[in-house]
Formats: structure tokens, sequence, C-alpha cells
């Protein structure tokens, strides 16, 4: 591994973009995003997602110039049509717009559909949370996963991120609906590690630790079996209702994964009328979560998003990680 500093990724990634066609302006919040998520210790959906976030720009899959357009608005829900643009830009946009929304009505929801990838959810968690508001996102994927108990792939995975604010180091959940992220199933198979825990099914339909078996199948486990695939129809159908956008369904049938449908919600829960500030309420149950024993093959209790900071911390202060091979095939894309 590298260990580089982070400005000097994210002159990198944005020399690549605009050579791709971005304005600098537009390049820069880009490249910063994908350098931020591995800087806080998510190179799936950072550098590493970044030449296949490239290869979808060569191919029109993504419209570097295209920016979100309101549809509908209806109070605090607006629709909007990210126009097959930069997946991680519109879903910014969309949580910006949400906030915005928030601050007037106390809650804000953005129905983004026609959109592409937004790589790291939880980005957009850390976004709402850091400005002061409670955040709930999600977003529809490509058919990646089959229904509980079956081999054929007909749900999305669709990631769901909820945030709750508190100073600056909040509460931030990002999960998908199969027991782990495809993301980390390439990451750990390209390192040639096993999963903590069986994730999904192999050729011979036993339960796996080897996420390379896993991502041949196509047959991930959905988290907490039927739930976790009962979620994940019902978000898919949340986002395409709301947005207007297609669902998993349609999207499966127009080849490579675009035209996503998202939804960003934003709640101003300083409003809240409860006998304690928000930051004291959730202090308060991470002192608590904090005071679990720990199994004696177990750790300790960690809130979602309690690592990041230190990470984050770490990898400024000792540069932030990358795969060689990632960086020199990053590093030949600009040239």
């Amino acid at each position: 591994m590298l260990h580089l500093p982070f400005d000097v990724i994210v002159s990198e990634l944005t020399a690549v973009l605009v050579s791709l066609g971005f304005t600098p302006e537009r390049a820069r919040q880009s490249a910063t995003i994908f350098a931020e998520t591995q800087l806080d210790g998510v190179a799936s959906h950072g550098l590493n997602r970044f030449p296949r976030f490239v290869r979808q720009v060569r191919a029109g899959v993504v419209d570097v110039r295209a920016e979100p357009e309101i549809v509908a608005a209806h109070g605090s829900w607006e629709q909007w049509d990210g126009r097959l643009g930069p997946g991680n830009l519109n879903a910014t946009f969309a949580t910006s717009r949400a906030i915005a929304l928030a601050r007037e009505h106390a809650i804000g929801i953005v129905a983004l559909r026609n959109t592409n990838h937004w790589m790291r959810g939880g980005t957009y968690g850390w976004q709402a949370a850091l400005a002061g508001f409670a955040f709930i996102g999600w977003t529809n994927t490509t058919p990646n996963m089959p229904p509980w108990g079956t081999v054929t792939r007909k749900l999305g995975n669709n990631p769901l991120i909820v945030a709750i604010p508190r100073d600056h180091a909040p509460v931030v959940l990002d999960m998908a609906m199969s027991q782990f992220s495809y993301g980390k199933m390439e990451r750990l198979a390209l390192r040639g590690e096993a999963l903590p825990l069986p994730g999904g099914y192999d050729a011979d339909g036993q339960l796996t630790t080897d996420p390379a078996a896993i991502l041949e199948t196509w047959r991930p486990l959905p988290t907490g079996y039927w739930k976790g695939a009962g979620l994940a129809m019902v978000l898919d159908l949340l986002a395409a209702t709301l947005s207007g956008g297609l669902t998993t369904r349609e999207i499966g049938a127009g080849g490579e994964e675009h035209a996503l449908s998202q939804v960003f919600i934003a709640i101003d829960i300083s409003r809240s009328a409860g006998p304690h500030s928000v930051s004291a309420v959730v202090s308060a149950v991470i002192e608590d979560l904090h005071s679990a024993v720990a199994a004696p093959d177990g750790s300790p209790a960690r809130y979602p998003g309690e690592s990041v900071l230190r990470i984050r911390e770490d990898n400024r202060r000792h540069g932030v990680p990358v795969d060689e091979q990632v960086w020199e095939e990053i590093r030949s894309m600009g040239l």
C-alpha cells in the first residue's frame, strides 16, 4: 500500500476528471468526494471505484455536464431529474436541497430519478448531520440479490443511510441490504481475504466466506435473511414512486447500472420539544452503549460511524492508504 497526502489524491483525480470534460469546479468537487471516502477508510467506494467511474464516463453512461433539473414541487417534497449526471454530484446537490427545504418546513424530501451511482452513501449522511440535520436516504440499484429462498437476481441491495447529528461526531449508519456490500466483497477478493462471516452462496449452493465465490454466483445473503430482502423491495418501491423514476426491475433491463432512483430526507431535529438537547440525548445513549461488556470472542460496542473519525485523523497524519496498482491505473488515466 502507498500512503499519500490527501491533497495529492484530490489533485490527481481532479486532473483526470478535467480531461474527461468536467469543469474545474465540478471536477474538484467530485474528486474531493472520492478522496474523502478513501480518507475515511472506505476504499471500495473511493479510489477503487474511481476507474470504473471513468470507464462509465467514457462509455457515455455518465454525462459530465448534466445538472439536476426540478420536475415537481409539493411543499416540503420535491422531485428532481438527475439527467444521468455524475451520481456523487447529484446526491450532494439533493442533500443540500433537502436541508434547505427542512430549514423552511422542518422536513425536506428530495426524490431524485434518472441519476447514477452515488458512490459512498454515508457521504450524504455526514453532510446533513454536520449541518445539524437528521437524515434518511437510500438508493435502488441494478438487480444484484435474489429474493430469500431463490437463486434469481430480482432485488437490489439498495443501501440505506440514517444519520443523527451530534456536534462533530454524529451517528451515521450506512448499510446495504446484503450482508456485505459488493464493494467490500470486491476489495477483499482483490486482496485474497475471506469475509469474517458467511456472506452468500457458492456455486454448489453452500454458504461461504469466500467473496470471490459469491461475486461469481451473484447470491449474497440479504441482511436479516428474508427481512433484508423485504426491506430491499420496499425501499426500491418507495424510491421509484416518490421520484417517478425506474425500479430495480427496469434498471436491470437497461444494461449497465444507470438511471437510478434515490430519496434524500433531511429533518430539522433541533425543533424537537424534548427536555434535553439532541446532542445530550445521543451522547447519553452512546455512553450506555459503551458500557456493554464485550463477549470473550467479541469486541467493544461501537455506534455506527464511530471508527470514521479515528481512521480519518490517522490517515491525515500518516497518509491515505492507497492500493499501488489502483493508483498507477488512475495516474495513467490522466495522461
